[in-house]
């Protein structure tokens, strides 16, 4: 059973909940490795500096995670500093269904990164599972074209996990898609 699963149900109201599932994150994120997540931020920081783009990629929740952390760094990092090119593929929806009709779901990533990707550009791939095929491919392609991939994984971290150049992985039991 998923740790949110056990949670819900041996809790009896909101307030139990809650801090249960506080409890439980707390464990999660205790477990993280640091040392990955410095690496990420390092990552991130020298891509701005050396005026690379970085692309963020996901699907469903992910998705929506990938869309908010390019806009974080893109505008709300703004001030006298210099901006990061950070951009979300999973936002036109006119792209991606138009790619989905005409070359599958699982090119939707690809074929935008052969339109923009630049050597040394970034690819953020945002992925619970480690496993959805357009995730794999768009890592696949950065790579077979002098991009720098990161990994963002749960679970068992997935075949993602196994591929790109760096990963963050947050280990979960598979379906507990809340601390991810």
């Amino acid at each position: 059973m998923k740790n949110i699963e056990m949670i819900y149900e041996n809790t009896r109201n909101p307030t139990e909940y809650i801090a249960s599932y506080l409890t439980h994150l707390t464990q999660v994120l205790a477990e993280l490795d640091h040392s990955t997540i410095a690496k990420f931020i390092e990552l991130l920081l020298q891509a701005r500096e050396a005026r690379k783009n970085i692309y963020f990629i996901g699907n469903g929740g992910s998705a929506a995670t990938a869309s908010h952390f390019a806009n974080d760094l893109a505008i709300g990092t703004r001030s006298k500093i210099l901006p990061f090119r950070a951009m979300s593929l999973t936002d036109n929806t006119s792209v991606i269904t138009a790619i989905g009709n005409d070359f599958g779901y699982e090119q939707v990533f690809v074929k935008q990164l052969e339109a923009c990707l630049g050597s040394g550009d970034l690819l953020v791939a945002i992925s619970a599972s480690g496993n959805s095929p357009n995730i794999l491919k768009a890592v696949e392609y950065t790579k077979e074209n002098n991009g720098i991939t990161i990994g963002l994984t749960g679970f068992d971290g997935g075949e993602l996990k196994k591929i790109v150049d760096h990963v963050l992985h947050v280990p979960t039991v598979k379906g507990d898609y809340g601390p991810v």
